[in-house]
């Protein structure tokens, strides 16, 4: 499924299969979760993404090819791949251990071919073995909803109550995680919709309303994963002194102007960047210890139109899904 042009729709393609290069693998496509990020490069909110591009970064599939110059992967076994699909290694902040900041990065569906297709070429660098337990579906929003989620959790700190401002794909799981460690989850969700309050309720959050409300309780953290500017001064006065507020989207309309007030008393806004092979080693081995389970609406392949306006109308619960 590619996209020509921003702003329009997907249009399915036949190609012949992709050859891998020195250091590449060729996987057959399994399940590729559609993310809020694919949104933004679809409707132009991401500029520049190479054209014409398939989208997808949250793959699961099994090795079908492997590049001269590969080692440790096998074929026919299960991989994930995920949105930073390479980097420089000789840039500062690739020197300084923070490859996720890099200057001259390459992006899963964006600036190089992604998972809305049978089959795909990724630099086996950035691949990550997934093993055989679970379903290709449910564990493919692990490789961005998941990721993103969990470097945005560590950056709130050790917390005891954390609120996550719009109850989607990386907020349930992340919600997951945060309540196995035994901390207190305050879900915000859109004005009204009961529906996602009734599901963050149901995986164990201790409160759950509207994004205009006030917790019953100040929060030690706040994660914002709605693209939404407005959230940041709201959240700011839902957290404590000291408090963090992490921006967990790569894309978000602008911050109002806000009274120093809610920002004064050491409260923190910081926003998280793409992510590292760090932070995936660290979630795919304690996902299954704490049991993460996601919540899929299954499309398919043909259907990544339907899945995408599904996604951009907050009409599903959890996480959308493509399976070729």
């Amino acid at each position: 499924m590619v996209l020509q042009r921003p702003r329009s729709l997907l249009v399915m393609h036949e190609r012949p299969l992709p050859v891998p290069d020195v250091g590449e693998l060729m996987v057959e496509v399994k399940a590729c979760g559609v993310c809020r990020t694919d949104l933004h490069v679809v409707d132009g909110e991401l500029e520049h993404p190479k054209l014409p591009i398939v989208p997808g970064h949250e793959i699961v599939g099994r090795v079908a090819a492997i590049g001269a110059g590969v080692a440790g992967f096998s074929l026919g076994e299960r991989v994930g791949i995920p949105w930073l699909g390479a980097t420089c290694d000789t840039c500062p902040y690739c020197l300084a251990n923070s490859e996720n900041l890099c200057d001259t990065p390459v992006f899963t569906g964006y600036t190089r071919d992604g998972g809305f297709a049978s089959h795909t070429v990724a630099d086996a660098r950035y691949c990550f073995p997934l093993g055989e337990q679970g379903d290709d579906a449910e564990i493919a929003p692990w490789l961005c909803a998941g990721l993103i989620g969990w470097r945005s959790y560590r950056m709130a700190g050790e917390v005891r109550s954390l609120g996550l401002y719009g109850f989607g794909a990386a907020a349930h799981i992340l919600a997951r995680v945060a309540i196995w460690q035994g901390r207190q989850v305050f879900a915000f969700t859109r004005s009204g919709d009961t529906a996602a309050q009734d599901f963050a309720r149901s995986l164990g959050a201790v409160w759950a309303g509207a994004s205009d409300e006030t917790p019953p309780e100040p929060l030690d953290a706040a994660i914002i994963f709605a693209p939404v500017g407005t959230l940041v001064p709201a959240a700011l006065k839902a957290v404590k002194k000291g408090g963090r507020v992490v921006c967990g989207g790569i894309h978000m309309s602008d911050i109002p102007a806000l009274p120093y007030a809610l920002l004064w008393g050491e409260r923190h806004v910081m926003s998280v960047a793409n992510l590292t092979r760090g932070d995936a080693r660290e979630f795919l081995d304690i996902a299954p210890k704490a049991g993460v389970q996601c919540v899929v609406t299954r499309y398919p392949l043909e259907r990544a139109n339907e899945a995408l306006s599904d996604l951009r109308e907050g009409s599903m619960q959890g996480a959308a899904v493509l399976i070729p």
